[in-house]
């Protein structure tokens, strides 16, 4: 569940799936499911975020080196004499 705090009125607003849901001032602060829209987003603050963020990853440091080593690699050019 997104909550975002509209700096205009003052009011929360906690979003759903199933409906839109605003906070009704001049800034039109709406949310429904993670969309979040407004006249100006500047003036919306994000409370409460439940996004899963992935702050571990699955290859080791070891892998990612060698990922990275790849990335550099030049790829060769063969020259054929063509007769």
């Amino acid at each position: 569940m997104l909550v975002v705090k509209c700096k205009d009125c003052g009011k929360e607003v906690a979003g759903n799936q199933s409906r839109i849901v605003s906070c009704g001032c001049e800034n039109m602060t709406t949310i429904k499911g993670d969309v979040i829209t407004a006249k100006d987003l500047s003036r919306v603050l994000i409370v409460k975020n439940n996004s899963p963020e992935s702050s571990h990853s699955k290859l080791s440091s070891e892998d990612i080196a060698w990922q990275e080593n790849r990335r550099r690699r030049k790829v060769r050019k063969m020259d054929f004499e063509i007769r």
